[in-house]
């Protein structure tokens, strides 16, 4: 039973768009004009600002729902007696697809990290490429989730996306840290056949024109990798939030909040990221944990394993892992700034002859 069909309910995605686009037009336009390092402090208050705006659209989302479905004994589950139970399930389910999105999105962090650092990208442009990464990924995202949304009104799906789920999480409590190679990219080899990339940077742009032929910058080759590598992550991600809602509204819009927050936690926690090196443990726990759910837990709690405790073991199993990494700091531990912030390889003066990345 699916509360918000797309066919009743297509004129909010509509506007929930525009709000998004609306809001990325600020930042970008208003707030990141003009290129700079962003601060801790500046970071700190927009992840504020991002989780302030996702809870306070739960809430609205809530209260709509409180008028929209009044308690009907059909939707009533094994969490008991609940007054207006529909809306309390919405309520849940989206807080609880945020957190799980939230958190797995922090491996996303680490990525950030490494790339930055490989391609020596400034400090004053990361924001830049962030953004642009943020636009591709919501598109990404979009598509991810309407096929999830058509694929899961087969039964059989369900227990696809958990197996798989499953096998994701066993795999990375075993897997050994991230290694960047983005020259042994298939995606970057093949753009390279097709286009030149130079070996500097020419300011915050993306391309530059060398001896009457366009070429690619450093800048856009790092756009580019974190493009493929949040197509990898959404194949994690987008499944793991289906496990808690089958409502694609529900799923949509706590994915895309927890993706534009990611920008601004990754300026406040790069800096302290490698610190968290037992967090890939909890994220893998929650991975198993949704798979299970999926294959197994839903069924063998008559259709729908209960979403507080679903909320409560994904917080715990996530938290605990944050507080061991600080509590357990293994030996030696590098706590080296790894944002790229490298000095800079400008095009101050263009040369006649280009030196490109082949």
């Amino acid at each position: 039973m699916v509360l918000f069909p797309f066919s009743d309910y297509w004129w909010f995605y509509v506007l929930f768009t525009v709000f998004v686009f609306g809001m990325l037009a600020l930042d970008l336009g208003v707030f990141h004009k003009k290129a700079h390092s962003v601060s801790f402090k500046e970071a700190s208050i927009w992840t504020v600002v991002w989780i302030g705006l996702a809870l306070v659209f739960n809430f609205a989302l809530y209260r709509y729902s409180l008028w929209k479905f009044p308690q009907d004994e059909r939707l009533m589950s094994l969490d008991g007696f609940i007054p207006d139970l529909a809306a309390w399930n919405v309520l849940l389910e989206f807080l609880t697809g945020y957190v799980i999105e939230k958190s797995l999105s922090v491996d996303n962090i680490f990525i950030f990290v490494l790339v930055f650092a490989y391609f020596a990208i400034p400090a004053k442009y990361q924001h830049r490429v962030l953004f642009y990464g943020i636009l591709g990924a919501l598109a990404f995202r979009a598509v991810f989730i309407a096929m999830g949304s058509a694929l899961m009104q087969f039964h059989w799906v369900i227990y696809l996306f958990g197996g798989f789920l499953i096998i994701t999480g066993i795999k990375m409590f075993f897997a050994h840290e991230h290694e960047i190679e983005p020259d042994k990219n298939l995606l970057i080899r093949t753009f390279r056949r097709f286009m030149p990339v130079t070996s500097a940077f020419d300011g915050k742009h993306f391309f530059t024109k060398l001896n009457g032929r366009w070429h690619a910058t450093p800048l856009f080759i790092a756009l580019l990798f974190l493009e493929f590598s949040d197509i990898i992550f959404a194949v994690d991600s987008v499944p793991a939030i289906f496990a808690i809602t089958n409502e694609p509204l529900i799923v949509f819009t706590s994915n895309i909040f927890a993706i534009l927050g990611l920008r601004s936690m990754y300026f406040m926690l790069a800096g302290v990221i490698t610190k968290f090196h037992l967090l890939k443990y909890g994220l893998a726990f929650v991975l198993v944990f949704v798979g299970l759910k999926m294959v197994w837990l839903n069924d063998a709690f008559g259709g729908k394993f209960p979403v507080t405790w679903s909320l409560g073991i994904i917080a715990g199993s996530i938290g605990l892992s944050i507080i061991s990494s600080l509590l357990f700091q293994p030996k030696g531990a590098d706590t080296e700034d790894n944002r790229g912030n490298r000095p800079e390889r400008e095009l101050v003066n263009k040369p006649k002859q280009p030196d490109p990345l082949v």
